[in-house]
Parts: C-alpha cells; sequence; structure tokens
C-alpha cells in the first residue's frame, strides 16, 4: 500500500467530505441515492483534483474503470429482476402464498415461514427491497398489524443481504479490494451472518409472542437456522456465489415437512401475540386465497428457481462444461497513471476480466427465459391478469433496475476515484492511528451498518468501505478477512434499519409516516447484533 499521501488535518478531512456530504444528503436531507451518489462522486472528483494532486487522466482512469466494474454488478442486477418480474407477472408469488399458507393453522409459523423464510429466499434470488415489498403486504394479509408486517421481513431478510442475490454484495466487494484470502473471507462472512441469521429468527418470534413464542418457534427456528447459517457456511468452501441461494431454496422446501409436524400443523397455545391484529383468529390464515383460485400450483410457482438450480450447479459442477464457458474472458484494457503525491496504478492489458458465460447474470438470464417461455406457453400471463391487472414485464424489470444502476454507478466510480487519488489511504492512516487494533475489529462493522443505512445496500456499503476497511487492518496488522468479514455482516445488518427499506415497507402496507414505529422495533435488535458481531469479530481475528 502506498504511504506517501498526505496524512495532516486538511487532507484527512477533505478525504471525508464526499463521504460526509454523501451522508448529509441521503440521512439528513434523506435524498434517493440515485440522487445523492452522483453529487458524492463530483464531490470526490473535485477533491481529488484540487487537493490530492491527482491528473485528470488519472481522475479519467478511475471512472472508466469504475464503470467497468459497475458493467459486472449490473449484468446480475438486472438479470435477477427479470427473473422475479416473469414470476411474479405471472402469479408465481401469489401461488406460492396460498400454497405455503395451506400448510398450516398455526399463525406463528406463518409468520416465520412468510417473515423469515420467504423474506431470505427472495433476498436470494432477488434483493434489492424485494423480500420487503412482497412479504410485508403477505403478512398483512394474514392478519399481522402493519408495524410489525414491515418490521419482521425488514430483521427477516437482513442475514441473507451479503450472499444473496447470487452474491452480488460478495462479487462487488472483489471487484473494489483484492481480497488475499478468499476462502478465510468467506468463511469468516459466513460465521458472522449466522449470528444475524439466528437472532433474527428469534426476534421474530419474541415480536410475535414474547418468551412463549420463542419457546414455541425454537425447534423451528433451530431446524431453520442450521439450514441457513451452516448450509450458507458449509457452501462457502466450495462457491460463495450459489451458498445463499441453495441455503434458502432448500429451507423453503424444508417449511412442506415441519408443516406436517404436530406442534406447527395446529393453532399454537395460548400467548400474549402482540403482533396479530385483534380479529386475526388462530388457523384463519389457511385460508390465505380469500376468494381466487392460485393460477397454478406450487411446482410451477418454484419452477424459475428450480431452472436457476438446474443451470447453475449444472455448469458449475461439470468440469468439461465449466472450462468450456469459461474459456471466454472480457476485460478492459486502461494505461498506467499516477498523482503528484505518487501514488501510482500500473497499467492492464485487462482490467478485472470476468468470464461472461459463467458470470452468475448468464445462469438468472438463462432461467428468466426458459421460466418465461413455460408460463407463456401455459397462458399464466392471461389468468393472473384476469385475477390483478398489472404493468408488463420490462416496465416492471426498468422501474428497479434503472434506479439501482445509477446508485451502482455512483458508488463502483466514487470508489475508484477515491482509490486512485489516495484519498482512502489518506482516511486509513487517520483512522488507524487513532484507534487500537482490537478495537478497530470490534467497531469495523458498525461502519458496515452505517454504509447500509446510508445507501439501504450492502453491496454499496462494501463498495463505500472495503477499501478503508482493508487499509485500516494492514495498517492496524489485523486479519484483512476478519475485518472485511465484520464489514460485510454489519453491511447486510443495516438493511433492517435502512430508511429506504423502511419507507418502502411502510408504503407498502399502507402505514406511511409510521417509520419511527418500524425503527422502534428493529433498532434495539439491530444494535445488540452489531455488538455480538463485534465481538465474535475480535475473537477471529485474534485466532
Amino acid at each position: 500500500m502506498d504511504v506517501s499521501v498526505p496524512t495532516g488535518l486538511l487532507h484527512w478531512l477533505a478525504a471525508l467530505a464526499s463521504i460526509a456530504i454523501l451522508l448529509y444528503l441521503l440521512v439528513g436531507l434523506r435524498w434517493k441515492s440515485t440522487e445523492a451518489g452522483p453529487l458524492g462522486l463530483f464531490a470526490a472528483v473535485i477533491i481529488a483534483l484540487l487537493l490530492f494532486r491527482t491528473p485528470l487522466e488519472t481522475v479519467t482512469v478511475a471512472i472508466g474503470k469504475g464503470i467497468w466494474d459497475s458493467v459486472f454488478i449490473l449484468y446480475v442486477i438486472w438479470p435477477a429482476l427479470l427473473l422475479y418480474v416473469v414470476a411474479d407477472r405471472a402469479g408465481a408469488f401469489d401461488s406460492l402464498r396460498i400454497g405455503i399458507a395451506r400448510f398450516s393453522k398455526n399463525d406463528l409459523f406463518l409468520v416465520l415461514a412468510f417473515g423469515w423464510v420467504f423474506a431470505s429466499f427472495l433476498q436470494g434470488i432477488a434483493g434489492f427491497g424485494v423480500p420487503i415489498a412482497v412479504v410485508a403486504p403477505l403478512l398483512l394479509a394474514i392478519g399481522v398489524k402493519p408495524i410489525f408486517a414491515v418490521a419482521i421481513p425488514l430483521l427477516g431478510h437482513a442475514w441473507a443481504n451479503m450472499f444473496g442475490t447470487i452474491a452480488v454484495s460478495w462479487l462487488a466487494t472483489n471487484q473494489v479490494i483484492d481480497i488475499t484470502d478468499p476462502v478465510a473471507t468467506a468463511w469468516e462472512t459466513a460465521v458472522l451472518l449466522w449470528i444475524v441469521n439466528i437472532i433474527g429468527g428469534l426476534a421474530i418470534a419474541w415480536i410475535y409472542g414474547r418468551a412463549a413464542a420463542v419457546r414455541h418457534a425454537l425447534p423451528m427456528i433451530l431446524i431453520i437456522s442450521l439450514i441457513h447459517g451452516g448450509g450458507q457456511l458449509a457452501l462457502v468452501f466450495w462457491n460463495p456465489v450459489v451458498s445463499n441461494f441453495i441455503a434458502g431454496t432448500i429451507a423453503l422446501l424444508v417449511l412442506y415437512p415441519l408443516s406436517t409436524w404436530t406442534r406447527y400443523d395446529q393453532p399454537h397455545g395460548k400467548m400474549d401475540v402482540r403482533a396479530m391484529s385483534a380479529d386475526a383468529s388462530p388457523g384463519a390464515t389457511s385460508e390465505a386465497d380469500r376468494g381466487h383460485e392460485p393460477v397454478m400450483g406450487l411446482g410451477m410457482a418454484t419452477f424459475p428457481y428450480i431452472v436457476l438450480t438446474v443451470v447453475t450447479l449444472g455448469a458449475l459442477l461439470t468440469p468439461p462444461i465449466e472450462s468450456a464457458l469459461g474459456a471466454f474472458s472480457a476485460g478492459l484494457p486502461f494505461g498506467g497513471v499516477s498523482t503528484g503525491y505518487e501514488v501510482t496504478r500500473e497499467a492492464t492489458a485487462a482490467y478485472s476480466p470476468f468470464a461472461v458465460f459463467t458470470h452468475p447474470g448468464t445462469f438468472i438470464l438463462v432461467a428468466a427465459i426458459i421460466a418465461w417461455a413455460v408460463y407463456q406457453a401455459k397462458g399464466y400471463y392471461g389468468a393472473w391478469a384476469r385475477v390483478k391487472e398489472q404493468e408488463g414485464i420490462w416496465k416492471g424489470v426498468t422501474d428497479g433496475a434503472l434506479p439501482a444502476s445509477v446508485a451502482v454507478l455512483s458508488f463502483l466510480t466514487m470508489a475508484t476515484v477515491f482509490d486512485h487519488s489516495g484519498q482512502t489511504e489518506t482516511l486509513a492512516l487517520g483512522i488507524a492511528g487513532a484507534t487500537p487494533a482490537l478495537g478497530y475489529a470490534f467497531a469495523a462493522n458498525f461502519i458496515g451498518v452505517l454504509g447500509a443505512f446510508m445507501t439501504s445496500s450492502n453491496t454499496a456499503s462494501n463498495v463505500l468501505f472495503s477499501g478503508l476497511q482493508q487499509n485500516v487492518a494492514q495498517l492496524q496488522n489485523l486479519p484483512t478477512s476478519s475485518v472485511i468479514a465484520g464489514q460485510s455482516a454489519g453491511g447486510a445488518l443495516g438493511n433492517a434499519i435502512a430508511p429506504a427499506n423502511v419507507v418502502l415497507g411502510t408504503g407498502t402496507t399502507g402505514i406511511s409516516g409510521k417509520e419511527g414505529a418500524v425503527l422502534r422495533q428493529t433498532l434495539p435488535w439491530s444494535i445488540g447484533i452489531a455488538v455480538i458481531i463485534g465481538a465474535v469479530t475480535v475473537i477471529l481475528a485474534s485466532l
């Protein structure tokens, strides 16, 4: 790492300024990331040019690399949203809701099934607010009070943010920094995320009916968490990209045998139920369809994700196919650049090359096309349109993907400008000089929480702060894997309190303006989990 950058207070505050501006716009003025991101990028560029002796050529190269890094991520975002909309417009999610609800008359089981298991599954395949937008109204429909209908999926989906959406946050982190030990980093991150997962399940049960609900739900929570957290932990050793997707899918399938267990197929015993509306009688949610039959069976509703699993595993587990598909890679050439403070980035003939045909986006795109063709042939789109009028598939994709694309482009280019101008190193030197090593290890996840709080994105949090975290870890002689794991787990957890996510939930449940009430449910749990993650990060860093 280059340490010839200026370390005085003026330059440290200047390097901090663009992040502070971004925070103020997002949190103080409540701007959207699509509005605040470009302004933060502009501030980073101006500071680089005026105070960090960064030539225009260096800034241009940095922006070009950021745009290329964005292509890698956007090729996940667009196909993932396409897959979701293809299924949604055919009525697949309505069929999933009805199919799951018919399995049990136990309201606590259904709240956990929707708010934790189904929300995690949606985060694994789509992300970008989809779990909140889909699950909060579903919980409302089965009798959960509006405040809790928003708070429950916020807590339930958070753990899946790092390796969910076909590991878009993990991929983005690899684009921003050079992870020296990917296996150790992925493993330690999965350990910390398991904590977020199991406490998330316990929190949902506690919110539902305090200690009695926790006791009743504990066997289910332990089984699901073993699949979620334990499954992801085991799978990251093989392939982090599909670790969350596979674990989330298995957990969703396990709901059926759990629903046949006498403990969970009948109404639970008497308890102080706080989360359900007064008129929601036990077992009433088993008639969740209320007025219409699903347009497809449960098997067809899960068809797109079965296809995705088969395509992904078939390509990755068959060496000849993987070798053939991975033969073609794409990367852009960039010249060498430097700054007046001797921060140098070498020339490269192929910057950040990636194999297009083994890229996760390709697998998602193939699954989306096959699912659309099958649903179209079976007439599901027409059948669902008679039940619920909706906008077209392409409109649904662009409405979600375009704002996400602007944010990703802004944050990734801002990160590369920070890196190429030396601003990241200046910040790192200042923080490392003021913080003891293990104290910083404890605080690493709080920085991740802050990033996700202000951007509503684990990906954006890691893009903004992973370089800083890595540099401080090196300066403090801390294991980089532990610090990046703390950052990543904090970035995932921060989604439970991110204002944009909360607003998304209150908007879809008709309680806009009640965001403070929702945060009063999720914030204490998030702070407590962050403290535990910090303590475990210290232990991991000490091993």
